[in-house]
């Protein structure tokens, strides 16, 4: 019962049902107040005529005759003077209005309860017409029509309203059962609909919803997948090699190569973790930045000479031109992104390659471009650098020391700034990035 009374086809039904019933009895009270006043106006044109008639009769055999057809009617008619008797139950006032020397409209004596009695002076004086008129029975027909109408609309309505109901309700139904097989993990049900108003679009939404909602799930399996396999490898590494020390299987004279082995898949891991912790907390929204004034040309001759044994190593000519820029950021976020991208620059750079970076002023800001003479990116994979995980060559990536996150964290940090990144590459040409600062950031 309690399932019956929370059900939303219930409540449209009862709902319908208690609004013909308040129209129901509004208009009854409307009606019986209407039928205890009858309008005076009507009445007294329908008095007065009916006397003009009974008047012109002068032969008391049509007289009587037109007063039974008269009563027909309803009417009663009497013809009466000052002295008649019947005059002694109404109203003295009234009474002595209707003999008033020269008086010629008809007077209402009573209108209440669907009777009204009206006297129309005669053609005489002291003469007059007492019309009795009865309207209850016509009252009464008219509530009876009135009721039987307003019920059959209750009826018939009730059982419409309880039909339609139905298809009101199953959009309704059917986005409950897909809600529910989405909470039990089926991500693939989608709702089919004609009709674009209002449940059209609800489903719409609904649809959209799990459209995300799987490839949100896709990306968390990926993501699993991919921190899984990033981990796994290291940790085979350190642990196949700790093994054979332990055992006595890797002779003393070469235990440093394999321990320098292990320490570097500890670093990997480390990267790996902080790479993770990093975007986590970027991800978050709630990344805490502090905004300050530095210089962004500075900054980039800092990482650039940080960077030194890496891009000396490989003997990889470097080129800088630069501009004196002041910008408000956060600093530290900053250096994340030039680690990154000339970390991805020295590290796909071949032996006696060249790096160029530069800055110029744009029309929209500052840009700095960032150009290696290695090996580029094919095409088609320039669309996914900046997805998670992602690696061009993970053969190569790997024996580099990559794991696919670094330009993961660079889009993050460009858009917690606002500031946009382009590039373009072609194989065996080199790859050129360029970041714009957009003006609000710089201090001029």
């Amino acid at each position: 019962m309690k399932f019956i009374r929370n059900s939303l086809r219930f409540r449209i039904v009862a709902t319908f049902i208690g609004i013909v019933v308040v129209s129901l009895v509004l208009t009854f009270i409307v009606q019986n107040d209407f039928g205890k006043n009858t309008p005076n106006d009507a009445m007294s044109n329908v008095a007065e005529d009916v006397a003009a008639l009974i008047l012109l009769m002068d032969d008391p055999h049509q007289l009587q005759t037109g007063l039974r057809v008269f009563e027909k009617y309803g009417m009663n008619i009497t013809l009466v003077n000052k002295q008649s008797e019947v005059l002694a139950s109404l109203p003295e006032e009234q009474v002595r209005t209707l003999f008033e020397p020269g008086r010629t409209k008809a007077v209402i004596f009573k209108n209440q309860n669907g009777v009204a009695t009206v006297g129309v002076p005669g053609r005489s004086e002291g003469d007059a017409v007492l019309i009795q008129n009865d309207f209850s029975p016509l009252f009464h027909t008219l509530r009876q029509t009135l009721l039987s109408s307003l019920l059959t609309v209750l009826i018939i309505g009730s059982l419409f309203i309880l039909l339609m109901s139905r298809f009101i309700v199953k959009p309704i139904k059917q986005l409950t059962a897909a809600a529910q097989k989405m909470s039990s993990g089926d991500l693939t049900v989608r709702l089919k609909y004609r009709n674009h108003d209002e449940f059209g679009e609800l489903m719409e939404s609904f649809n959209q919803m799990a459209r995300e909602l799987q490839k949100i799930d896709s990306i968390r399996e990926d993501f699993v997948s991919n921190v899984s396999h990033e981990m796994q490898s290291p940790l085979t590494s350190i642990r196949g090699f700790t093994k054979a020390i332990q055992d006595g299987l890797i002779p003393p004279e070469e235990q440093k190569e394999h321990l320098e082995i292990i320490y570097e898949e500890t670093l990997r891991l480390s990267r790996l973790s902080d790479n993770l912790l990093r975007l986590a907390s970027l991800d978050s929204e709630h990344h805490p930045t502090s905004f300050r004034l530095f210089q962004l040309d500075e900054q980039l001759r800092k990482i650039i000479v940080l960077a030194e044994p890496q891009w000396s190593t490989k003997n990889v000519n470097m080129e800088l031109e630069l501009l004196p820029c002041t910008i408000e950021a956060d600093e530290d976020l900053f250096d994340q992104v030039w680690q990154n991208i000339l970390g991805n620059a020295i590290k796909y750079t071949d032996v006696g390659g060249s790096i160029y970076v530069d800055m110029r002023e744009g029309p929209s800001g500052v840009n700095v471009h960032i150009r290696d003479t290695g090996k580029g990116i094919p095409q088609e994979a320039l669309p996914h650098i900046f997805d998670r995980f992602y690696m061009v060559d993970k053969a190569r990536s790997s024996s580099l020391k990559g794991n696919g996150l670094g330009l993961s964290i660079v889009i993050k940090i460009l858009n917690l700034h606002e500031c946009t990144i382009d590039v373009t590459s072609a194989v065996g040409e080199g790859t050129e990035m360029v970041i714009t600062i957009p003006r609000k950031r710089l201090c001029l």
